[in-house]
């Protein structure tokens, strides 16, 4: 075994959860990250990978790595501060690591929510910050709701509805709030993270180099035409945004909302686009429920929230209606207790 792989033990066809944090973690403390920005990066791209959200797990390491090697990433340093009063806040990441900007933001989010009840901040030119609910972690154990959205102004690869023009990139919207009973080990948090587009261009190239058709025609070609070849989009075409042909209105009006959010609030949007860039604007809000109403109100509404949806009828009976985050909380328990499921090829890519 290379000795700089350490104990990258398999377990069937899945690695180690501990062993590959720590193999990754150390990837970015060769390539000029402090441990501790290092544990923080690379911990937050497992952490996806351990949820589900494989398109923007470990498979991102390597890109994130070239970065850092090409001085596209900074590998130190503090977040600016362009502006600030006492419950919203704007900062230049100056192009610091996504996941780092996203901690060092959420460390002071956090207690100021907690303070004044919601916290509000908004960051310009963060890199890539990748899975948001991987990121989201801290807050979930702070039992704090966040909501949370990401574009990319020097990013176009998604159509707005009526057009096959590239205009918008994916648009990620995540919140996470405390569910019934969390943190015991038997719950979950309430957890989403989804794209304004029907699907991420990761996916799309996920799908194009396994040599699969995508699961829905979600692709226009540069003429107009509807298909669910990836290839298409490499060719000029264009991922529609969700709702795709028939109600693609409401993607593309939660796109705008995103936009303007994430950009227009940061003030870093695509009037200030460069290409081939990855720099990411961000709108993230965080509210303490318990300055909201009493714990125990909340705890009753979203226990019958939750139990509401779990007991309607599904229309598989084999597929019961879940609650968003509760498939990626038991993915996460899974292959933390199993080992992680790479997808093939992504092991050779980081060695």
């Amino acid at each position: 075994m290379n000795p700089d792989r350490g104990d990258l033990s398999e377990v069937g066809q899945r690695i180690e959860a501990g062993a590959l944090r720590e193999f990754v973690v150390r990837l970015f403390g060769a390539d000029g990250l402090s441990r501790e920005m290092a544990e923080v990066v690379g911990g937050g791209f497992v952490e996806a990978e351990l949820l589900g959200y494989r398109s923007h797990g470990v498979t991102k390491v390597v890109n994130n790595l070239s970065w850092l090697r090409s001085g596209e990433t900074l590998r130190a340093g503090e977040p600016d501060v362009l502006s600030e009063r006492p419950a919203v806040a704007c900062w230049d990441a100056r192009t610091l690591p996504g996941h780092w900007a996203m901690h060092l933001a959420l460390q002071q989010a956090i207690p100021r929510a907690r303070e004044l009840g919601a916290y509000t901040m908004t960051l310009q030119r963060c890199q890539h910050v990748a899975c948001l609910a991987s990121t989201l972690l801290p807050a979930i154990e702070a039992r704090m709701i966040v909501l949370m959205m990401v574009s990319s102004p020097d990013e176009a690869f998604v159509s707005p509805f009526g057009g096959s023009e590239r205009l918008f990139s994916n648009n990620p919207i995540a919140l996470t709030a405390p569910g019934p009973g969390y943190p015991e080990p038997s719950a979950w948090p309430i957890l989403f993270d989804v794209s304004m587009a029907i699907t991420a261009g990761s996916q799309v190239a996920r799908s194009a180099r396994l040599g699969r058709k995508l699961t829905e025609p979600a692709i226009k070609t540069a003429s107009g035409a509807v298909t669910d070849d990836p290839a298409a989009l490499r060719q000029g075409g264009s991922v529609m945004p969700v709702g795709g042909v028939g109600h693609g209105h409401k993607g593309h009006a939660l796109t705008i909302m995103t936009e303007v959010l994430s950009q227009a609030l940061a003030g870093y949007g695509r009037a200030d686009a460069r290409p081939e860039s990855e720099l990411n604007s961000v709108y993230l809000q965080v509210l303490d429920p318990a300055a909201f109403c009493a714990p125990d109100a909340y705890d009753r509404e979203i226990r019958c929230l939750v139990e509401r949806v779990q007991s309607s009828a599904p229309d598989d009976p084999e597929q019961p209606v879940r609650i968003p985050g509760q498939g990626a909380w038991s993915t996460r328990s899974r292959q933390l207790a199993d080992g992680v499921d790479l997808d093939p090829g992504v092991l050779a890519a980081l060695e």
